[in-house]
């Protein structure tokens, strides 16, 4: 399993971004699927999820901003950030658990200047 993230750029706080996560074989509708980002100096942390279901979670500090979503004939999952914020600014990373094992894309770096 091959992912590869895209869409990160630079965009002034309040401003929208949209990431796109391409999925080399057909897993996003059967398997969970993810969002982490890792800022300098931080740990990578979860941002958002989606289930096989179509459950999701998010980050506390993402949430009624950011939207997961997936589009299961393209094999991609995104994830639509809203009311980006300084403190946004991070690596992100597309993720998927896959038999139980992890797979990690290449990560889009996002950076929200004040």
């Amino acid at each position: 399993v091959q992912l590869q993230a895209s869409g990160g750029g630079l965009v002034q706080a309040g401003g929208s971004l949209r990431l796109s996560c391409t999925a080399s074989r057909s897993i996003v509708s059967n398997n969970l699927m993810a969002w982490y980002r890792q800022a300098p100096g931080k740990q990578r942390e979860l941002v958002a999820a989606i289930r096989s279901g179509g459950n999701t979670n998010y980050a506390d500090s993402v949430k009624d901003r950011f939207t997961i979503s997936r589009d299961n004939a393209k094999n991609m999952v995104y994830l639509q950030m809203n009311s980006l914020k300084p403190e946004d600014t991070a690596v992100y990373y597309c993720y998927a658990e896959v038999f139980s094992r992890d797979y990690w894309g290449q990560g889009t770096l996002v950076t929200v200047s004040s």
